[in-house]
């Protein structure tokens, strides 16, 4: 009967130390990219700055509306004096 010795003196879990470091690196990357996603420009920062710049559109086509509806009375007031 023979004890298995680990030979390779990196080995960890089964796992060799490429090994291991890639999967670091993967989750390390991974978390960035989730990290980004959630926190970045791409998120709630976005749909904030989204949602605030069209309430200001949104009140100033009711202001542009109020203000052609002023224009056309007034166009119409003076074309009745031409008549």
């Amino acid at each position: 009967m023979s004890i298995m010795v680990n030979t390779y003196p990196y080995e960890w879990l089964g796992f060799s130390l490429k090994s291991i470091l890639l999967i670091f690196v993967g989750i390390v990357a991974l978390g960035y990219v989730i990290g980004i996603l959630l926190f970045g420009e791409n998120s709630l920062e976005a749909l904030n700055r989204l949602q605030i710049e069209k309430e200001g559109l949104t009140q100033e086509r009711i202001d542009i509306k109020k203000s052609n509806q002023k224009l056309q009375k007034e166009y119409f007031e003076l074309l009745q004096l031409t008549e």
